[in-house]
C-alpha cells in the first residue's frame, strides 16, 4: 500500500476539501496501525479497517453516508461512522484505537480509501457519501 511513512506521510483532504491532514502506517503493540495527524491531534486506527470497510461497502452495493462524529457523540445509524464503532463490525467495536479520540472514522478513513483506489467519494459541503470501487 502507498500510505506513507512517518517521514513521508500521505497528505489528504477531508471529504468537503476544507482541511488537510496526513496519514501513515506504523506499529503499535505489535499491530499495524494507521496514524492520522490533524494539526497537532494524532488519531490511530486499526489497519484492518481498510479491508473490512471495503468488504462491507461491496456487500452494501450502493452509496453510504459518511456521518462523521466525535467519539463522545452518537453516530447516525446506517453511516460509515456508525459501522466503524458497531458491535456488528468484524472487530466488534471501535476501529479507532486512542481512547477519547476514536471517532471521526467517517471523516478520515474514506479519503484514504479513495486515494488507494478502493472507493468513490462525494465532495460536497456536507452529507458526503462513499461506495466501493
Amino acid at each position: 500500500m502507498k500510505i506513507g511513512t512517518k517521514e513521508n506521510p500521505l497528505v489528504l483532504k477531508t471529504p468537503p476539501g476544507t482541511s488537510e491532514y496526513t496519514m501513515h502506517t506504523d506499529e503499535k503493540d505489535g499491530k499495524e496501525v494507521l496514524v492520522c495527524t490533524v494539526g497537532k491531534t494524532v488519531l490511530l486506527y486499526d489497519m484492518r479497517c481498510l479491508d473490512d470497510l471495503h468488504k462491507m461497502l461491496k456487500k452494501h452495493g450502493d452509496w453510504m453516508e459518511l456521518g462523521s462524529a466525535d467519539e463522545q457523540k452518537s453516530a447516525k445509524e446506517g453511516t460509515v461512522e456508525a459501522w466503524g464503532r458497531s458491535e456488528k463490525n468484524p472487530v466488534k467495536g471501535w476501529y479507532g484505537l486512542k481512547k477519547g479520540l476514536r471517532g471521526r472514522f467517517g471523516m478520515y478513513i474514506p479519503p484514504l480509501m479513495e486515494s488507494l483506489g478502493l472507493a468513490e467519494l462525494t465532495h460536497d459541503a456536507e452529507g458526503n457519501k462513499m461506495k466501493a470501487k
